[in-house]
């Protein structure tokens, strides 16, 4: 896959988490094998005022995938100021965020609100995509509610003011995360682009990304809530669908030593006190499903060292063999 003149190794992506997909969850996840990342949301009025944590936000050290910066807004100005205090970071692309559903970002006018302004939606796609010479993208939803369905129109808008692709998620911004994943609305707009189109939403494992891929004809799929515990969901999606292999599920060993290793990295990255507080939630994933997760989810909330998580990885692999 291709965007622009930015070159992907494989067409499964990472989507951009708040609060998960960090630059620690965007290292190991291309280790697995993801194509390229999108970081955390940031807020363009939050950077370009300068505040230190948007910009950390931001940071990527090295990688050999493509990264792409996203950002929130509703202000043209304020998006462009953004988009070229990004370029400081030295991202692949940008990407505006018209998708999140989140009532923080919504009632400020962001995100998903902008699909209710699509002129307004316009406005700031041209303007960022004159601002700077890296590729703009643009995540989106199929619509605000199941009687406004405009993302074909927003996508051929897009197109029209210079986007360079196009991901979305195939739920109104009303669903939230509930309900089923609109596939033809997709492929509508696969069909209505000359840009690259990107589908998101329910890809948890091979079968389903076989499927989206299938129903769509989009270029690639972007995996968000499928990855959370699941690094190696890339991993086996590219034996899937290069191979025609289906590769083991990892066993407990190798999933408590990625769990450390990832939880390792994002104390590395932001100290142990706030690593360790976000890690809770990441561990809680990585033990969905065992035997005694309720308990260890309880004995995790309270977890302040990493030498604790150690203690409590090799109980859990105990327990499990």
């Amino acid at each position: 896959m291709k965007i622009k003149d930015v070159e992907f190794k494989n067409n499964i992506l990472l989507a951009p988490m708040a609060g998960m997909a960090d630059r620690a969850f965007r290292e190991l996840c291309i280790g697995f094998s993801a194509g390229g990342a999108v970081t955390e949301m940031v807020s363009a009025k939050g950077l370009t005022m300068g505040d230190k944590k948007s910009g950390e936000l931001l940071y990527s050290g090295e990688t050999d995938a493509p990264i792409s910066a996203q950002i929130f807004g509703d202000d043209p100005q304020v998006m462009v100021q953004a988009a070229i205090k990004c370029l400081e970071y030295n991202p692949s692309m940008i990407d505006i965020n018209m998708g999140c559903p989140a009532p923080k970002v919504t009632s400020n006018g962001g995100g998903a609100t902008l699909m209710k302004n699509p002129a307004l939606a316009g406005e700031i796609i041209k303007a960022v995509s004159s601002a700077v010479d890296i590729p703009v993208t643009v995540k989106m939803r199929i619509g605000w509610d199941e009687e406004n369905i405009n993302a074909i129109q927003l996508a051929e808008i897009a197109e029209k003011n210079g986007a360079d692709g196009i991901a979305i998620h195939g739920r109104t911004r009303v669903q939230m995360y509930s309900g089923n994943v609109d596939y033809n609305t997709i492929a509508e707009i696969k069909k209505a682009v000359g840009i690259p189109v990107i589908a998101n939403g329910d890809i948890t494992d091979e079968q389903s990304a076989a499927i989206m891929l299938e129903k769509t004809n989009c270029d690639g799929i972007m995996i968000g809530r499928g990855a959370l515990g699941n690094p190696w969901i890339f991993r086996k999606i590219n034996a899937y669908l290069n191979e025609c292999r289906v590769l083991p599920d990892p066993g407990i060993n190798e999933k408590m030593t990625v769990m450390l290793k990832h939880i390792k990295k994002i104390v590395e990255y932001k100290g142990e006190y706030t690593g360790m507080r976000e890690a809770r939630h990441h561990a809680g994933y990585y033990t969905k499903g065992l035997r005694g997760s309720a308990s260890y989810r309880r004995e995790m909330s309270s977890l302040e060292k990493y030498e604790q998580l150690e203690e409590l990885a090799h109980k859990i692999a105990k327990e499990n063999e």
